[in-house]
């Protein structure tokens, strides 16, 4: 008897564990389930070479996702009919062969919709069971086929490194992002992989100042900005990204600053700046200067304001210092010496450096960035005068600053060494 209609018995209808933009169940009732079945239950049909069709016996279980495409992922049962897979019939114009000798099974499929009426299946897996024998797994893949794949699928996670990499590296916002949530995403065969996944994205507490790159020490802000990422990417068949494309949308958040932990191994580290761990790189940043700076004379540093290292698979400092011109010219002194006195009157820079060292490997990276100050008088300070000091500034009315510096130790006569464990002495200097 040839079936007219076809009752689904709907027994549950839950969502599946793949993730789309937009996850809808789907309804008995709607004509595009029986669609994408039929797509489904034909393809496995069409896959058998001998034996009788299967009919559909009711779907159980099936969410409708909804994005760029819209995919049909659900779970149905079947009934072995009494037409052959020879007999040019469709499995609606058979009828259900008797319960004690039919065979039964249960599918798991993806179908995709494209435009009004045009379903392809991506992915299914059969288990049948035979009326008197095991169960056989059946399983068919469209390779060439764009289908949902699970969100988390070991695939994707170099997709995913590169991603979070692309976007800190190409983006000027202060701090770097983790990846927060994977929401969806999908996977085209083509000599290679073609990947398409979203994907939300958070702030963390690590400063792009701070840190060379994003560490397992970095911590998501939890009022920070946040953000959602569409990409695509190709992987050949060695595993590499060949191309790669992203779109994302920033949220502004509430807090965007949060102290890092004290126990942060990653995480920048203040030093005093009169610390002897400064003596090395302090040296490199000012070679780096006099060496890209095109003055006539030699710059030294006078005084050191503030000072952070860190550790980066080497030894990072940030140092910011006042450097002050010297009375030793370039073209009478082949290097910056320590008789090298300061200028009485002569140009001020106030710097920034970043000195990357690996001892190990005799690797030294130093970057200064300086910026002029007013050309000032200065006193003679005595020899030995140690720049390792604070610097606290406070503004007076009209166009006088006085700086209170703090330094180790004055010489007790011309020329003479600090006595150690003398006590620290004040200077006032007025500019």
């Amino acid at each position: 008897m040839k079936l007219i209609t076809i009752l689904f018995l709907c027994s549950r209808l839950l969502p599946s564990l793949t993730q789309g933009e937009v996850s809808q169940e789907i309804d008995c009732n709607d004509e595009d389930v029986f669609l994408a079945v039929d797509v489904a239950l034909k393809k496995y049909n069409a896959g058998n070479q001998s034996g009788n069709q299967f009919m559909l016996y009711r779907v159980t279980e099936g969410t409708k996702m909804v994005g760029s495409e819209t995919f049909y992922s659900f779970k149905y049962q079947i009934k072995e009919g009494n037409c052959s897979v020879q007999s040019g019939l469709t499995w609606q114009d058979c009828d259900f062969r008797d319960a004690e000798e039919a065979a039964t099974g249960e599918c798991t499929a993806t179908v995709r919709k494209r435009g009004t009426k045009k379903f392809s299946l991506a992915t299914q897996t059969c288990k049948i069971t035979p009326g008197n024998g095991p169960i056989v797994t059946a399983e068919y893949t469209c390779l060439g086929c764009v289908h949902p794949i699970s969100t988390d699928n070991p695939e994707l996670q170099p997709v995913l490194k590169h991603a979070i990499e692309h976007f800190n590296n190409n983006t000027e916002h202060s701090h770097f992002f983790a990846l927060e949530e994977v929401k969806a995403a999908q996977r085209q065969v083509v000599a290679g992989a073609n990947f398409e996944v979203t994907y939300s994205i958070v702030q963390t507490n690590c400063s792009k100042k701070d840190f060379l790159l994003l560490t397992p020490e970095c911590k998501s802000l939890p009022n920070g900005d946040a953000g959602e990422c569409r990409d695509s990417a190709f992987v050949d068949i060695k595993q590499k990204i060949v191309q790669f494309s992203q779109n994302c949308d920033l949220y502004p958040g509430e807090d965007l600053e949060q102290p890092l932990p004290e126990d942060c191994l990653g995480c920048p580290k203040k030093i005093p700046v009169d610390s002897p761990e400064l003596t090395e790189p302090l040296g490199h940043a000012i070679t780096k200067l006099n060496t890209d700076n095109s003055h006539s004379f030699y710059f030294k540093i006078d005084t050191v304001k503030k000072a952070t290292s860190q550790v980066v698979g080497g030894m990072k400092y940030f140092i910011e210092f006042i450097a002050r011109e010297t009375e030793c010219s370039k073209e009478s002194n082949t290097e910056l010496t320590a008789n090298c006195e300061v200028k009485p009157i002569g140009q001020s820079l106030n710097c920034k450096a970043n000195v990357y060292m690996r001892p190990w490997e005799n690797k030294v990276q130093p970057t200064v960035n300086c910026r002029a100050l007013e050309t000032i008088t200065m006193l003679r300070r005595p020899p030995g005068f140690s720049p390792f000091r604070s610097v606290h500034a406070q503004e007076t009315k009209g166009t006088t600053r006085r700086l209170n510096c703090e330094y180790k130790g004055r010489p007790s006569g011309a020329g003479a060494e600090s006595a150690p464990g003398s006590k620290a002495e004040s200077s006032h200097l007025a500019q």
